[in-house]
């Protein structure tokens, strides 16, 4: 069930109401919209004010957001550590590379570009490596980032729409409540 289409059908009672499914069947969407209207038939059914309900819908909307956000950034300081170290890594094989063959130009006592060329060249490789590692980590890190700034963008707008309606529901329960009197 879509609980975006159930609210602008029937309303926020239905929606409370539906069956949308288990916790991990509905995603990060369907989550926090269905911790929000938990908050919102609690608070109705114990007869809260409309402004204390607002309240405890937004809290509710709001710790869930951040439990998703921490669930879909789960994984991606991985991939900025290796992103922002792998290069280390190679610079490091190269000095240790290039400390080798001049140890070795040291210890045969000859010298020149052809004794310490070939070890500088194997040496120039693990640099080589470490950039083939850290471009896709830094260019994965910064996809999944932007993927999971526009999934909290949509969590925050249909958090917002729905206080819009809980502000709407609750204005008309009290001006139906005024009229009676």
């Amino acid at each position: 069930t879509n609980l975006a289409g159930v609210i602008e059908k029937g309303g926020l009672d239905d929606a409370a109401k539906a069956k949308v499914g288990a916790p991990k069947t509905i995603g990060h969407l369907g989550r926090v919209l269905s911790s929000g209207l938990g908050a919102y038939t609690m608070t109705r059914t114990a007869g809260t004010a409309a402004d204390l309900t607002i309240e405890s819908v937004a809290r509710a909307l709001e710790r869930q957001a951040q439990r998703e956000q921490q669930n879909l950034k789960r994984g991606i300081n991985l991939l900025a550590t290796v992103g922002s170290t792998a290069p280390f890594v190679g610079l490091l094989g190269t000095v240790v590379g290039i400390i080798n063959a001049f140890q070795q130009m040291a210890a045969t006592g000859s010298g020149g570009l052809a004794t310490v060329s070939g070890g500088i060249a194997e040496a120039l490789v693990t640099t080589a490596f470490g950039l083939l590692v850290a471009i896709p980590a830094v260019t994965a890190y910064n996809y999944m980032q932007g993927w999971v700034d526009a999934r909290m963008a949509d969590m925050t707008e249909s958090a917002n729409e729905l206080l819009d309606h809980v502000a709407r529901k609750l204005d008309e329960g009290h001006a139906a409540a005024a009229r009676a009197v």
